[in-house]
């Protein structure tokens, strides 16, 4: 690595290299086209036909959206891969941004096979991009260099800018002119993204430049043909299967596939922790320190199982049951997805003062304990939808207020929890197989994102009489995980060892 990327000498802004603001902006539109869409999709696919929209069921429009979410972070394994071998960070960004633009475009043209092809190609885009992007941040810092957390902190609010701005204006150009008019933003913003990307990228320097391998080394160039050669069957293998699903020789529904999908993840990381601990050389205490990561990554889906029914079933929430209308104005339905981003760029100064102050008094809550936490914190967002479900049962409608609370009290689970996930997992990671357990935590977050889909699919439109009922069912759910995540939380501390 060199560090005459961020010396002195180099051109800085705020005290930082100044290729930081190139990789904040990059994302703050990767991310505002990523949230827009999101905003859209659950509430496009339920639209029916007559007005515009794909005029799914709840149960199949919620299955695509766990799945495009699970795949998202699915691919960024992939991704991550390609950009260390193949082709370099710097790279790899650039064409997951070129893709995803792409996607977006497909998108905005009305049509289900273009609907499909578009969410595709922003999956694997995604991918590509995601994961290298912050890679890229990390390397434009000397390894001891005490600015790379604050440098970290001012990337992180590039992503809660965009997840603002994204749900907003797209989610007006949808309500007011057409939902493909919505999508069609993200891709243009996205364009502005890799525009800004292209003319300053030369501040980077040699950060995510290069891939491990050096194509000039005879052995490791014969690797990287056949890394590409992988590449392309792979992807060769995926556009067959996408034109006949799109052609229909193929038919695909999607909540099977998502059960299916939940079972084989599920079943690879019992496969893979089984390995580990009959096949991976281990010794006691890092044998310990991996049963921690399994209580960690059940922690981590159950979490996301149920801080993403933002995108799905809290959506169609707002849009069916939530009294929107100020004055003569009607706020669209996906201008409530903005709300997480805003909490945590309000509140998450005052958790980090807060966690530090505990600090100082050696009263921080350990890693486990946090997790309980977040959970709990779902499990109290749910009783104020529980609440605000008697209401609907009875035929009225409600407040926006109720779900705002809900996404604050999920956003403080957010900050409790998300933030010390992966870099506890790396901690704990035995050193030779820290990348591994970098996958697992993906892992772990994609089958969270299929359980919400598949939760989001057991709310009846029909039946909203039952709505109470499902959501209490939910409470004590996540109130039971968390208390058992509490429970736990001494012996797994032991286990822990060194680990803070």
């Amino acid at each position: 690595m060199s560090e005459t990327i961020s010396a002195p000498s180099e051109r800085q802004i705020l005290g930082h290299p100044r290729g930081l603001a190139t990789l904040f902006f990059t994302e703050m539109w990767e991310r505002f086209s990523f949230y827009g869409m999101r905003a859209l999709l659950v509430l496009f696919m339920t639209t029916q036909v007559v007005d515009g929209g794909l005029g799914f069921t709840d149960a199949t429009a919620n299955a695509i959206y766990g799945l495009y979410l699970s795949s998202v972070y699915l691919i960024a394994l992939p991704g991550g891969w390609i950009a260390d071998r193949l082709m370099g960070a710097q790279r790899a960004v650039l064409v997951g941004g070129i893709i995803i633009m792409f996607g977006h475009f497909v998108l905005a043209v009305p049509g289900v096979q273009t609907f499909f092809l578009g969410l595709v190609l922003v999956v694997l885009g995604t991918g590509l991009l995601k994961p290298n992007i912050s890679a890229i941040v990390g390397e434009l810092y000397p390894p001891k260099d005490p600015r790379r957390d604050a440098g970290f902190t001012i990337f992180y609010m590039g992503i809660n800018l965009g997840g603002w701005l994204g749900p907003i204006l797209c989610g007006w150009l949808a309500a007011v002119y057409g939902w493909h008019y919505g999508f069609g933003a993200a891709g243009v913003l996205m364009l502005l993204g890799l525009i800004q990307y292209l003319a300053t990228s030369n501040y980077l320097g040699d950060a995510g430049k290069s891939a491990t391998l050096d194509s000039g080394n005879p052995e490791h160039a014969a690797s990287i043909k056949r890394g590409w050669f992988g590449v392309g069957f792979a992807v060769a293998a995926l556009a067959v299967v996408v034109g006949a699903a799109l052609t229909g020789a193929l038919t695909i529904d999607a909540r099977s596939l998502a059960q299916v999908m939940t079972y084989v993840i599920i079943g690879v990381a019992v496969a893979y922790f089984a390995a580990m601990f009959m096949l991976g050389g281990l010794n006691r205490d890092e044998k310990n320190k991996m049963v921690v990561i399994m209580v960690l990554f059940v922690g981590c889906a159950t979490f996301w199982s149920g801080f993403e029914q933002a995108g799905s079933s809290f959506n169609l929430f707002a849009q069916r049951y939530t009294d929107r209308v100020i004055g003569s104005f009607e706020i669209p339905a996906a201008f409530f997805q903005s709300l997480n981003s805003i909490f945590i760029i309000i509140f998450a100064p005052f958790f980090a003062a807060f966690w530090v102050m505990l600090g100082k008094r050696n009263l921080e809550p350990s890693t486990p304990l946090k997790f309980a936490i977040g959970i709990l914190f779902i499990s109290l967002g749910f009783v104020v939808m529980a609440g605000a479900a008697v209401y609907v049962a009875a035929g009225d409608q409600v407040m926006p207020t109720w779900l705002a609370l809900t996404y604050l009290l999920h956003t403080f689970g957010e900050l409790t929890l998300s933030p010390v996930g992966l870099s506890a997992t790396t901690k704990l990671a035995p050193k030779r197989y820290v990348g591994q357990m970098m996958g697992i935590w993906f892992l772990a977050t994609s089958l969270g994102s299929l359980i919400s889909g598949l939760i989001a699919g057991e709310f009846d439109a029909e039946n909203v009489a039952a709505m109470p009922d499902q959501y209490m069912q939910l409470v004590l759910t996540y109130a039971g995980i968390g208390v058992l995540m509490l429970l736990l939380t001494r012996p797994v501390r032991k286990l822990m060892g060194d680990v803070k």
